[in-house]
């Protein structure tokens, strides 16, 4: 339960409580949340970009103190989606939470692509097969509260399985567009088995499936957060620089053109900018043509 001078602020997964009453756990107990302490994180999303919409202005909390952003992508089935990690990568940084790639389907696909499309950020990650073992996920993990996200379908769910086998967590298939089906339908904080006598473990927390990461919670100018690859090149750009590829003198275009980042990166960063201002639709697909990573 929660008390009622706490008014219409809202408690969500991972936040730290105070409670009074019966706090022993036991069946039919009731304890009541009197305080929330103060977030040193807060993981949110939107389901638009654009915060004139009404979906752009209702803001989401995903969770709070997290420590990391576990951002699971498949590499097959359905294909990996760097627009929806790019997504994720600005969400994160904007959090203060640290990010990192788990890509799941290892053995029908090859990472090659999209660690190459992030190779200049250095991107922390980890490959999952059906039949590897998770130590070295688990190491990530461990002492940490990690918060996963990832579309529906890209075996989010069998991976919580694998983790915390008590877990139960619905697992569904893939549909023959390509798409996952929802399995889950609520965030779920769940704590790691101990592996020996080493340490806190850590917790997860396991997120319903998405089809956006809606970012209108981000300012224009925090966009480039996600995309550490192209911050130095804005250096050169003329005061009040948008950034777009209609801004005159904008030196992001002439960067891309000496090498120095790969021009996908910038059309990314681009593609969010636009959307932030009604051009786009983050729910919808986003390709660069003859890309095929590029979904978001």
């Amino acid at each position: 339960m929660r008390a009622r001078e706490l008014g219409r602020k809202s408690v969500v997964v991972g936040d730290r409580v105070s409670l009074v009453g019966d706090t022993s756990g036991a069946a039919g107990a009731l304890a009541r949340i009197v305080r929330i302490a103060e977030r040193r994180s807060v993981l949110r999303r939107t389901a638009d970009d654009d915060e004139t919409t009404a979906e752009g202005r209702l803001e989401r909390v995903v969770v709070a103190n997290a420590d990391q952003l576990v951002i699971v992508n498949a590499l097959a089935d359905p294909p990996p989606r760097t627009g929806f990690i790019d997504r994720c990568l600005v969400a994160a940084y904007d959090a203060g939470i640290e990010p990192l790639l788990c890509l799941t389907k290892a053995d029908l696909a090859g990472p090659e692509q999209v660690l190459g499309y992030y190779a200049e950020l250095e991107l922390p990650y980890v490959l999952i097969r059906p039949d590897s073992d998770l130590d070295a996920l688990r190491a990530l993990l461990a002492g940490r509260v990690s918060v996963l996200v990832g579309h529906s379908g890209v075996g989010k769910s069998t991976l919580v399985n694998r983790l915390v086998p008590d877990a139960s967590r619905a697992v569904g298939t893939v549909s023959a567009i390509g798409r996952g089906r929802h399995t889950s339908t609520s965030a779920v904080a769940l704590r790691l088995p101990a592996v020996g006598a080493d340490g806190d473990p850590g917790w997860i927390v396991d997120t319903p499936g998405v089809r956006s990461f809606g970012l209108a919670h981000v300012s224009a100018e925090s966009l480039l957060h996600g995309f550490s690859d192209l911050v130095e090149a804005t250096v050169d750009c003329p005061p009040n620089c948008p950034h777009t590829a209609e801004a005159a003198d904008c030196a992001l275009d002439a960067w891309v053109a000496a090498g120095r980042a790969d021009p996908r990166r910038l059309a990314s960063y681009r593609r969010l900018l636009a959307s932030r201002s009604g051009e786009g639709d983050p729910r919808e697909p986003e390709r660069n043509p003859g890309d095929p990573l590029a979904g978001s």
